[in-house]
């Protein structure tokens, strides 16, 4: 009898539950993330698979033999994607009087670019990057051993222009200080005309004894898009999971028995026979 009651009192309050599906605006939100995660890792495949054409590219062009750089007719067609990391030749009198100093920090240290324009035959102009210097030698009186007067033939790498300055800081040409290798603010500051859009950087063996260091040029191609795209797709792959546990395991979800305070209004209701026990239906 004591058993009967013990029963008694632990289902007494009993009553059935069942889980609300999901609401309508949650079950579409959540495909849609899914969807854009999806989306967004497919689109750093894609954009690894362009990366490392690029970084072929440009390794084919750097160790290619030296050719002669675009002609004036073509200028206008030279482009970042057809034309950068080209290995040029050109040849001419440097204009040491219209250096540019660019500042730089390199392997070599802090210092800077020594950008000198290039007199050619045909009267054309091309600005050369000869390569680094430290401070101390920032001077052109401090190197003049190293620049050479007579005609002169260059080897080195096309590079377009920088017209948007340096990491957080801009040209500012009237006080003669340089972030960036910005050709058409150098031709104009220092009085240029039929100058190339884009610039040379010198290698190591167009360099003379006591001159700028050639040959810094730095190829480098962040390719972290492998990363990133597993990253989005282990999101997805999390979200995916979530959305089956709510909104799938509904269909395999039980029916819950929910205990209540005994003596409840509808306690009445919830009896059969005499107090029997709990009873589970399947869904």
């Amino acid at each position: 009898m004591s058993e009967s009651r013990t029963v008694t009192s632990k289902t007494e309050g009993a009553r059935y539950d069942t889980a609300r599906s999901p609401s309508l605006w949650l079950t579409v939100l959540s495909l849609a993330v899914f969807a854009a995660l999806i989306a967004l890792g497919v689109w750093q495949v894609e954009r690894r698979a362009w990366k490392l054409a690029l970084i072929d590219r440009v390794e084919q062009r750097v160790h290619a033999p030296a050719q002669p750089i675009p002609s004036p007719a073509a200028w206008s067609m030279v482009t970042a994607a057809n034309d950068e990391y080209r290995h040029v030749s050109l040849a001419g009198r440097f204009l040491h009087d219209s250096e540019t100093l660019v500042q730089a920090v390199t392997e070599e240290g802090p210092g800077y670019w020594v950008l000198t324009p290039l007199q050619r035959a045909d009267g054309t102009q091309v600005l050369v990057n000869r390569g680094f210097v430290p401070s101390e030698r920032r001077d052109v009186s401090a190197r003049r051993d190293g620049n050479p007067d007579g005609q002169v033939e260059i080897t080195g790498l096309l590079r377009m222009t920088e017209p948007k300055g340096g990491f957080l800081r801009n040209n500012v040409p009237q006080h003669n200080r340089w972030y960036s290798r910005d050709i058409a603010a150098i031709a104009a500051a220092r009085g240029l005309h039929e100058v190339a859009p884009f610039f040379v950087d010198a290698d190591a063996g167009s360099q003379t004894a006591s001159g700028p260091i050639g040959g810094l040029t730095v190829i480098r191609f962040p390719n972290n898009h492998l990363i990133y795209a597993l990253t989005w797709f282990a999101l997805a792959f999390m979200l995916a999971g979530w959305i089956f546990v709510t909104f799938g395991g509904g269909l395999f979800r039980r029916r819950r028995f929910v205990h209540e305070p005994a003596g409840g209004p509808d306690a009445s209701a919830r009896r059969t026979g005499s107090d029997a026990g709990t009873i589970v239906e399947q869904t």
